[in-house]
């Protein structure tokens, strides 16, 4: 077999490694670079996730080149507005629309001669046209989520009408623009099976592997003594990790804590909104941004994850699951994963479950242990990096 050539295109550098696309986008080009291919990464350097040329110069060490292209995608009333009124598409893919990386990625294409083009988001997808005229690459588009489910779960959580209004036309918008992107690649790669399964309903004739995340069997973060309280962490700046953490702060710790008044709830996170660090109830705290994420969640067992929308898997789940750690989430938060509750995690959906199922933890952890104990064992086999990138290679070498 021929030493494969591959671009791989991302709509931010894909730094720091605190958050879930960050890591995913990882364990990809990991991946591939394990199985021998070229990799050149050309991502864009956007406004709202700047990144020094210190840190962009120490990633990646052996891949062919990093390059990136400065795009200025800030969210403004008034580009929302005339996006609204004048545009199609969704404000989102509107915001990475540039010239400068358009004609980057033109010459990308003649210097580097892929066999194999791969966008890391679905908002990329008006630059196929341009990889179409200037390649004969084979297209791929990694889909870390489905974007439309995501805003259309979070239109049926506002109270606010006009909020409500706004996201439900959003919502709108944004299938119509996924599902006609999909058309345009000679490959998918869905990150869950229940992703995959409304893709193909939504377009049959869709040709698919599922990819979920990796795990790196040999770097799995070392635990050290753990204390049995609950943690969450993920970046402030994703809506759906902003309502989670407000729903249970305000919503689901007074059961918790009338439940259980010994346990303790941490909770960190880039971009952490000031509001997180005021008035919070006896037995929360709020971290912020932490320097180092896996000394932050070392010395704690539980996971909480209380989403309650929000679509693709939860990479930090499976992180923690591989780390022995206990989850406790919604069916949204497990969404993807799979695991069963009461076997491999534990499911719960309201306050009062939530309350329910951290007592019952506290008050027999060595049934609770084993259940981590299953976890960890199921994400160390079903999501082993080597066997995903195995068949997210053989799909791709289908089609060259």
């Amino acid at each position: 077999m021929s030493e494969r050539r591959i671009l791989i295109l991302t709509n931010r550098v894909p730094y720091p490694l605190n958050d879930g696309g960050n890591l995913a986008v990882h364990a990809m080009i990991e991946g591939y670079q394990k199985q021998g291919w070229k990799v050149y990464l050309l991502s864009m350097l956007t406004s709202r996730h700047p990144v020094s040329s210190a840190d962009i110069s120490n990633l990646f060490p052996g891949i062919e080149k990093l390059e990136t292209v400065p795009v200025n995608n800030d969210i403004t009333i008034a580009g929302t507005l005339l996006n609204y009124v004048f545009s199609r598409q969704p404000n989102h893919a509107r915001r990475f629309a540039s010239r400068a990386f358009d004609k980057r990625l033109a010459e990308v294409l003649k210097e580097f001669q892929p066999d194999i083009v791969q966008l890391e988001s679905v908002f990329l997808a008006t630059y196929v046209e341009t990889i179409r005229r200037h390649s004969k690459a084979v297209a791929v588009l990694r889909m870390h989520n489905i974007e439309y489910q995501i805003w259309e779960r979070l239109s049926q959580e506002v109270k606010n009408p006009v909020k409500k209004w706004y996201l439900t036309n959003l919502a709108k918008r944004m299938r119509k623009f996924e599902v006609a992107a999909w058309k345009q690649f000679n490959l998918l790669l869905p990150i869950t099976k229940d992703d995959a399964a409304l893709v193909k309903f939504l377009y049959h004739y869709a040709n698919m592997t599922i990819a979920p995340f990796g795990i790196d069997t040999d770097n799995i973060p070392e635990q050290h003594a753990e204390h049995w309280v609950g943690y969450h962490i993920g970046a402030m700046d994703w809506i759906p990790n902003v309502e989670a953490v407000k729903w249970f702060v305000s919503y689901v710790w007074p059961e918790v804590y009338r439940a259980s008044p010994a346990f303790r709830f941490f909770f960190a996170g880039r971009n952490m909104p000031d509001s997180f660090h005021k008035d919070l109830p006896e037995g929360v705290w709020c971290e912020g941004e932490v320097e180092d994420a896996n000394a932050f969640i070392s010395d704690k067992k539980i996971l909480i994850v209380p989403l309650r929308s929000g679509g693709g898997i939860r990479i930090k789940i499976l992180e923690a699951m591989a780390a022995g750690k206990l989850v406790v989430s919604t069916g949204v938060g497990m969404q993807g994963i799979e695991a069963v509750s009461g076997e491999h995690f534990y499911v719960a959906n309201s306050a009062r479950q939530f309350a329910e199922v951290i007592k019952k933890i506290l008050s027999d952890k060595p049934a609770a242990e084993k259940v981590a104990a299953n976890g960890r064992r199921l994400v160390l086999t079903r999501y082993r990096q080597e066997n995903i990138m195995n068949s997210v290679v053989a799909a791709i070498e289908g089609l060259l």
